[in-house]
């Protein structure tokens, strides 16, 4: 018979955060680039005064447990105050993209039952185009002071964030409930059909936020200054904004400024040791270093994730500026990050060369998260780093299934990502492609991530993207495109040469459209879709 241990059995909660914060790191610094342009600084313990008199106005509203807030906002300190002030009084923090379709905008914000919507002053035309056709929302919160709120022509219900907060005690009884009680809704990116949402509990946040200040992980501590570029409408910016009051690291917001002249200037002026964000975000970084001839004075690791991270961009930064990449994967459906790379003492005695390669796979899974590949009958393959078949994950973060009862996914208990995977014998997974982009060709696989991680080793290639194009002969066909790096003049005989020695000679794209500019998604990733509508008869 089993015993019962004789533990204590306290919920994990997001209040507990914000409120272990303020006790034991109180002091410790809040940097948000306000929306209207200056800095704003305050600690921990601010912000928890902060969210208790949120927690007060939004009561005061009529909200109570299990209502819904949505934000169309920035990464800055009061969006992070609404972080812990909804969810910590009982209801779900709804983050929504702006940088979704209006209709789509729409369709979540009304699907997700949101009372009260939270926005910077970047969105208010947003805000003016869809209020009428959410009858739901009783009030519009614009996130600014007295001085810089602005009046949205044809919406009356909307209030300035500061009046509110400022007419509510700092009192707050943060109530107990169960820790699997949702407090937190995203909703995938809708490339077909309606976004989905997905739910997850103050169980998952938490125990995935502890798991990111994981030495092998974002190693977050108070010796830590961390700049979370990847938005915190982005699955809840990787669970960094509750992961860095649990560490005690100092924690800069950039808000609407995300340029790499911005965002190098922030990190410079702020001290930041570790960043977070997506492949595009570092290319334009990085753009801006090289022409300035600049450095990174304290930056010394960075988290990226989103899609793939180019070998070519991580010796970059490993051996030019000394920044250590740490490649995860992640998605909506897995509450932030399930796996993630860092080099072993074995590894970095390899040439830097095997050390890039290495850090460009997405790593192993934390504790709490076990993967698996499978072949299209479901039959698990082995960890060999060879076969290859679509990503399965489960685990203590993981949805079960998606907001308001809508189909669950599961097959036999395990999630199916959609990707196309290796895992090797240690437990490295890679992502070779996802299953709508890989590209079959007389019967054989092409992986597109890995002809355009070929491509970007160019040294006049800024970006990179590859789609399968029907062919009359070989069923599908590479089609390569290029953006060229400012005042480059790369040619396509030049590229298709430079990729025919790194791929197989029947990998080696049939042609090359050079570009200004790829669409780019809300999430940072490139809209291949958009490409195949456009191009899909070019090789008919």
């Amino acid at each position: 018979m089993f015993q019962p241990g004789q533990m204590m059995d306290r919920p994990l909660l997001i209040s507990g955060i914000i409120e272990h914060a303020a006790a034991q790191f109180g002091s410790v610094d809040v940097v948000s680039r306000e929306t209207h342009g200056p800095l704003f600084r305050y600690t921990y313990a601010d912000c928890a005064v902060r969210s208790r008199q949120l927690a007060n106005a939004l009561k005061a509203l009529g909200l109570g447990p299990g209502s819904a807030v949505g934000s169309i906002a920035w990464n800055n300190h009061r969006h992070l105050e609404a972080y812990f002030a909804v969810s910590g009084s009982g209801m779900v923090m709804h983050t929504c993209n702006p940088r979704l379709q209006a209709q789509q905008l729409v369709y979540i914000i009304n699907h997700a039952d949101d009372e009260v919507v939270l926005f910077d002053t970047t969105f208010a035309p947003l805000v003016k185009g869809i209020a009428a056709h959410c009858p739901k929302v009783k009030a519009w919160v614009c996130l600014s002071d007295g001085d810089n709120t602005v009046a949205v022509d044809g919406v009356a219900n909307v209030l300035c964030y500061e009046d509110l907060i400022a007419a509510h005690d700092d009192r707050f009884d943060w109530p107990d409930f169960d820790e699997r009680t949702g407090a937190a809704l995203c909703y995938t990116s809708g490339t077909t059909g309606h976004p989905k949402g997905v739910l997850y509990s103050h169980r998952a946040i938490v125990l995935n936020a502890l798991s990111g200040c994981l030495p092998g992980v974002m190693s977050l501590s108070p010796k830590d200054t961390v700049l979370p570029v990847v938005p915190m409408f982005h699955i809840n910016a990787w669970c960094i904004p509750y992961g860095a009051p649990i560490a005690g690291a100092r924690l800069v917001l950039p808000g609407p400024r995300l340029d790499g002249a911005s965002l190098h200037e922030l990190m410079e002026a702020e001290r930041v040791t570790v960043t977070a964000g997506v492949p595009i975000i570092w290319l334009g970084l990085l753009q801006h270093v090289e022409q300035h001839g600049l450095r990174f004075s304290t930056m010394r690791r960075t988290t990226v994730g989103g899609s793939a991270m180019p070998a070519a961009l991580i010796a970059k930064f490993a051996e030019k500026y000394g920044v250590e990449v740490r490649h995860g994967w992640g998605m909506t459906e897995t509450t932030a990050v399930a796996t993630i790379g860092c080099l072993t003492p074995e590894n970095e005695l390899l040439p830097p060369a095997e050390q890039h390669a290495i850090v460009a796979r997405q790593g192993k899974s934390l504790f709490g998260v076990e993967i698996k590949v499978v072949d299209e009958n479901g039959a698990t393959l082995p960890r060999d780093g060879t076969s290859q078949g679509e990503l399965l994950v489960r685990g203590q973060w993981i949805a079960s299934g998606y907001y308001k009862g809508e189909a669950s996914p599961l097959v036999d208990g395990w999630f199916p990502t959609g990707d196309i995977a290796t895992i090797e014998p240690g437990g490295i997974m890679q992502i070779r492609d996802r299953t709508k982009d890989v590209i079959k060709t007389g019967g054989e696989w092409i992986s597109s991530i890995d002809l355009e991680n070929a491509a970007m080793g160019h040294p006049d290639v800024a970006m990179a993207a590859v789609i399968g194009v029907k062919h009359p002969k070989w069923e599908e066909r590479p089609l390569l495109f290029i953006v060229r790096r400012p005042g480059q003049s790369l040619g396509k005989d030049e590229i298709l040469a430079f990729l025919s020695e790194r791929v197989a000679k029947w990998w080696v794209p049939d042609d090359v459209v050079f570009v200004e500019s790829l669409p780019v998604g809300g999430t940072g990733k490139v809209q291949k879709a958009e490409l195949r509508k456009q191009y899909d008869g070019v090789f008919s």
